[in-house]
């Protein structure tokens, strides 16, 4: 087992671009940031959750805190593949994530069927705490995509991350297999996120405005859970129209 630990804080800033608004603010930040050394690579995650899907139910609400639990690999997974259990908070805007890493088998035994934690670090006893605090925590969504990832040549803090072909499913919940997921984003669509620890350098923010590129509320789990409800209602309505699901029940009651 890797005992490689990071934590982040920082500012997490999302847009949504077009095709063309991705081509032309690339050739900018070409200028003031490098892709990093893996280029384009596959990311992959299990988001853990409640039965009643709790946690995503209080983050779509916007409440000032909130956080989440996922198990996430870099590229084609097997027993042996490093991977990361990481916990992401949000508190007030600001964004905080603690993870511990190790083989996938190991961290997937732990979350999945109730085995050892990776180790006794103050990070692995916070997600055993979390863990403890959401009852029932189990595999809810796996969510897929590709990403292309930039680090500032002068401004070592600032990270520029573009995803695409971004993937939700809810079957094989298991990042050894490869699942063909339901697209979140509409082909030629890009997610970018940038990450800074304090503000945003002032020429970028520059740039976003010429290129009427504006920020965006998007949160991969919160959109693969809301079309995940819209499929459970248009199935519903086909097979019962006077039948309401579950899910629904616990999302609009």
């Amino acid at each position: 087992m890797s005992d490689y630990i990071e934590v982040f804080k920082r500012i997490e800033i999302k847009y949504l671009l077009s095709a063309e608004q991705f081509n032309e603010l690339f050739s900018y930040l070409e200028t003031i940031a490098r892709v990093d050394d893996y280029g384009q690579t596959r990311i992959n995650n299990i988001y853990f959750d409640t039965p009643s899907y709790r946690m995503i139910r209080n983050s779509l609400e916007k409440p000032i805190y909130k956080e989440k639990l996922r198990l996430r690999t870099y590229g084609k997974t097997d027993d042996t593949t490093n991977c990361f259990i990481e916990i992401k908070k949000k508190y007030d805007g600001v964004v905080y994530k603690r993870r511990v890493s190790g083989d996938y088998r190991r961290a997937y035994d732990y979350l999945v069927n109730g085995g050892k934690p990776l180790d006794d670090s103050q990070i692995s006893r916070e997600i055993e705490g979390l863990r403890f605090m959401y009852e029932e925590l189990k595999p809810s969504m796996k969510i897929c995509y590709d990403r292309i990832a930039m680090a500032g040549i002068y401004d070592p803090n600032l990270r520029i991350t573009f995803d695409k072909n971004i993937q939700w499913s809810i079957e094989d919940m298991d990042l050894k297999k490869d699942t063909r997921g339901n697209l979140i984003l509409n082909e030629g669509k890009y997610l970018m996120e940038i990450k800074v620890a304090n503000s945003m350098p002032r020429e970028l923010a520059e740039k976003l405005s010429e290129l009427a590129i504006y920020p965006n509320t998007f949160s991969k789990y919160g959109k693969g859970y809301q079309d995940m409800l819209q499929r459970d209602k248009r199935d519903t309505k086909i097979k019962n129209p006077e039948v309401i699901t579950g899910r629904e029940v616990m999302v609009y009651a």
